[in-house]
C-alpha cells in the first residue's frame, strides 16, 4: 500500500526558506507523479506543483505564482521529493499536501497528512 509523509512545516518570516520533504512507501517513486499542493484557511486546495521522472531526469512544473521562487527534486534513493520554497511570502501559508498518482493515471490517488506552514509579515 502506497503511503505519503510529508516533513518540514514550520513558522518563518516574510523572505525566510523552507524545505519540504515528501517520502513514499510502498513503492518507487520514479513510478509517480508527484505533486504538492497547498490549502489556506478559507479556500479551495490549489495547485503548487508537480513532478515526474523521465528516465533518469525531473521535468518539474509549477503555479505561475511561485516560479522562480519554489523548487521541487527528488531523490529516487530515499524515496523522496522535495519542495524547496525561498522568499516565501504571507500568502504562501497553507498546509501543504504532497500527492502521487501512478502513470497513466489522471488522478492524484495518494495523499499525505498534511504539513502546514506558516508565514508572518
Amino acid at each position: 500500500q502506497v503511503q505519503l509523509v510529508e516533513s518540514g512545516g514550520g513558522l518563518v518570516q516574510a523572505g525566510d526558506s523552507l524545505r519540504l520533504s515528501c517520502t513514499l512507501s510502498g513503492g518507487s517513486i520514479s513510478n509517480y507523479d508527484v505533486a504538492w499542493f497547498r490549502q489556506a484557511p478559507g479556500k479551495e486546495r490549489e495547485f503548487v506543483g508537480t513532478m515526474s521522472w523521465i528516465g533518469l531526469s525531473l521535468t518539474a512544473t509549477y503555479r505561475d505564482s511561485v516560479k522562480g521562487r519554489f523548487t521541487m527534486s527528488g531523490d529516487s534513493f530515499k524515496n523522496t521529493v522535495y519542495l524547496q520554497m525561498n522568499r516565501l511570502k504571507p500568502e504562501d501559508t497553507a498546509v501543504y499536501y504532497c500527492a502521487a498518482r501512478a502513470r497513466p493515471s489522471d488522478e492524484y490517488t495518494y495523499w499525505g497528512q498534511g504539513t502546514q506552514v506558516t508565514v508572518s509579515s
